[in-house]
């Protein structure tokens, strides 16, 4: 991680990185079309200079009220990239209406889901 700085913060994504955690934040309201290719160059760096030394990888997702296709396949990408590294993906803070379009998609079938701090904390601990 050295040329990387612990913590980025952009219009689009929040990143940081403490302790075997990527914590990668979507700045929302919405994940679409123009947001997803950035936020995948923005994060996939830090993936990549985190090798095998990540142990869990989170997208919080509490300020996003609607993610596209192209939101959900970056979702997807990120979480790929993140296991070939050994890390667990977590997904925080789905509202419950994104959190159903999510299991429709099985994208509950790639992440563990933690809708409050306290599931998070649970997640972490595993």
């Amino acid at each position: 991680m050295s040329e990387l700085p612990a913590r980025k913060t952009t219009t689009l994504v929040d990143i940081e990185v403490r302790n075997k955690l990527l914590y990668v934040k979507f700045m929302g309201p919405q994940i679409g079309q123009r947001e997803s290719p950035i936020i995948s160059l923005e994060v996939e760096p830090y993936l990549k200079a985190a090798g095998k030394d990540l142990k869990h990888f989170i997208i919080d997702i509490k300020g996003v009220n609607f993610m596209s296709s192209m939101g959900v396949g970056v979702c997807i990408a990120l979480r790929n990239k993140a296991v070939a590294a050994g890390a667990k993906p977590i997904l925080f803070g789905a509202s419950a209406d994104l959190a159903k379009l999510l299991a429709m998609m099985k994208i509950d079938q790639m992440y563990k889901f933690a809708k409050d701090q306290g599931e998070l904390d649970i997640l972490l601990r595993g």
